[in-house]
């Protein structure tokens, strides 16, 4: 190669390099809300895929697929008899090479659509982990960073007239400044986990809005609708036909308006679940929801719900389906983990550690069971990298952005096992806190603590961010992970809060369903019998906690995580739950399970 040559191969790759730099810092638009009710075309199904270890379709430009010209001409990959993968669903259950894998995979999906005039299209993602880039037809659309909340591209002038094809590059590897970090309890499943959908509007439709209760109010609704494209100007109208509802109002020159009427509704609980059809309309759009109306606040040293004291009977999930060893997704996977937690005798399921699919936000308000919302900001995230924050209100915004509206979410839990000593620590979740209130203050706002002192069989909670919380949110394994140091019925607790309700998050102990024959009282022992006791002696030690509001044990279901690696007890799983990963019922399920009936 001679020095011309040379020098405009240089420059070329420059030039390459600019524009991969240029495309990293597209990003994806926040998602409309309550995608289910627009016109949709699903891109759902089979999706080709290329999996790159080795981080070379960069370079490649995988995304570009071009052909052969010349005889000479050979290119190292092709989408052309690459294997499929069913889309929603992850990339280590579909592929048994692929089980524990952390890396890049591209997608690839053709599909076909006719223009319309005076409407946009919208590309949708319900979820990829952990970082989506996309591709339409050769060119970017955008970065997406985070696994669990919803993005969107719009692509109304970027399709073709008939067939168009999409590529997505995953990369589910792990960061330092990620969100989780580096170290979490579960397996990372990797992919394209949710739906994907093209979402056809008109050109001005409703992007957004808001139809819950007044904070403290039993009857009146205190909303908004955002509109958005260029007839901003429009007349608006909620109805709830039930309630003979037609509520009328306009929006401003950015296409807002706010919304409040009342009613005497039928009021959302446990006991009563009960949803309203709600149309929104404006003049150029309408959507169609199934709204619940509740009020949920602390008050002292209670939990009210509709204005009455209720004790939180809640277990955690992963969103995980134990008997497909996979990531949990469809309704049919929702309704499997909801109704063995309602077979326990739940009134809240905990979602940890991260914002679960809306078929389980959805499922879990019809069944009547209450939800915790919780963002994926678990034990060791560096707050004190600067991008960090910033990470943080983005997936706080767009997990509120996608179920404020429902009413079974009464819990914004915005972190689990942090650290004070953690530098920058406090004032990111501080901070985080007072945007999340500003932005819904309808909810009770917690952070999960595990860093109680326990001496002397006397516990001492205390950490900064309890004073921003309102529910005491604690994380404790006595008989697990801290033996216990005196009767359970003798514990004593030093609660620097006396005025806000206490809340056990997790508890338990791990054990091998059906590993019986053994002895009995030694935590290697992996005994049903040992996590038997851990449960009778916790369910004792309840009635000395000051203020309790609830009691959530760890964890509905044995669940994959790559920690938990003995060979013979585990084999990868993490064996806290109260059924087996085959749905079988441990001898400690039977001890909540008559817990829960007493209250």
């Amino acid at each position: 190669m001679n020095k011309k040559s040379e020098e405009i191969m240089f420059r070329k790759e420059i030039l390459i390099a600019l524009i991969l730099l240029f495309c990293n810092y597209l990003q994806a638009q926040t998602a409309m809300v309550n995608v289910q009710s627009r016109h949709l075309t699903s891109l759902n199904g089979k999706w080709k895929v290329l999996v790159d270890p080795g981080n070379i379709g960069g370079w490649k430009q995988f995304w570009i697929e071009p052909k052969p010209q010349k005889k000479t001409d050979f290119f190292e990959y092709s989408f052309d008899g690459a294997p499929e993968l069913n889309v929603p669903g992850d990339f280590n259950s579909q592929l048994c090479e692929l089980t524990f894998y952390e890396g890049f995979v591209w997608y690839k999906k053709q599909f076909n659509i006719s223009k319309k005039k005076d409407s946009r299209l919208f590309l949708h993602f319900g979820a990829v982990n952990y970082i989506a880039d996309v591709y339409l037809n050769g060119e970017k659309l955008g970065s997406h960073e985070g696994g669990f909340t919803p993005f969107q591209f719009e692509i109304t002038n970027k399709v073709k007239e008939g067939d168009n094809t999409i590529i997505v590059k995953v990369d589910n590897h792990r960061l330092e400044n990620g969100l989780p970090g580096y170290g979490y309890d579960w397996l990372n499943y990797g992919g394209i986990t949710r739906d994907v959908n093209i979402i056809e509007t008109r050109n001005t439709y409703i992007e957004d809005y808001s139809i819950q209760l007044k904070k403290g109010s039993l009857n009146t609704v205190l909303g908004w609708i955002q509109l958005k494209g260029e007839k901003s100007n429009q007349k608006i109208k909620v109805k709830i036909p039930e309630l003979n509802i037609d509520y009328k109002t306009k929006t401003d020159n950015n296409g807002f308006a706010k919304v409040e009427f009342s009613s005497r509704f039928k009021l959302w609980s446990p006991e009563s679940p009960k949803l309203y059809k709600v149309i929104v309309e404006s003049e150029t759009d309408s959507v169609v929801d199934e709204i619940g109306f509740r009020s949920i606040e602390t008050k002292g040293s209670e939990i009210l719900l509709n204005k009455k004291p209720i004790f939180i009977k809640a277990v955690n999930i992963h969103e995980e389906n134990p008997l497909k060893k996979a990531r949990a997704y469809s309704l049919e996977d929702a309704k499997l983990l909801l109704n063995s937690a309602k077979e326990l005798g739940c009134n809240l399921v905990r979602l940890a550690h991260y914002p679960h699919s809306e078929n389980m936000i959805k499922e879990a308000e019809k069944m009547g069971l209450m939800v915790w919302d919780e963002l994926p900001i678990y034990q060791n995230i560096k707050f004190s990298d600067s991008l960090v924050p910033e990470k943080m209100e983005t997936m706080l915004k767009e997990m509120i952005r996608r179920d404020k509206n429902r009413c079974g979410v009464v819990v914004w839990s915005l972190s689990n096992e942090t650290y004070s000593s953690t530098p920058n620590r406090n004032e990111a979740l501080i901070d985080l806190t007072k945007k999340c209130k500003a932005i819904d203050s309808t909810r009770i706002v917690t952070h999960v603590i595990n860093t109680q002192g326990y001496n002397n069989n006397s516990f001492n909670v205390t950490d900064t961010l309890y004073n921003y919380s309102d529910l005491i949110a604690i994380n404790e394994y006595i008989g697990w992970y801290i033996p216990w140091q005196g009767k359970p019925s003798e514990t004593t607790w030093k609660v620097d809060f006396p005025n806000k309700p206490v809340f056990i998050s997790e508890f338990g102990g791990e054990a091998l369903y059906g590993n019986k024959n053994v002895p009995t009282d030694e935590a290697s022992s992996w005994s049903e019998e040992y996590q038997e006791q851990i449960y009778k002696n916790q369910t004792e030690m309840f009635k000395t906690i000051p203020n309790l509001s609830g009691v959530c044990p760890w964890i509905l279901y044995d669940y994959r995580s790559l920690g938990r690696m003995h060979p013979v007890y585990q084999k990868g799983y993490n064996r806290k739950g109260l059924l087996s990963e085959n749905g079988e019922k441990k001898k400690a399920w039977y001890i909540m399970n008559e817990y829960y009936k007493g209250k």
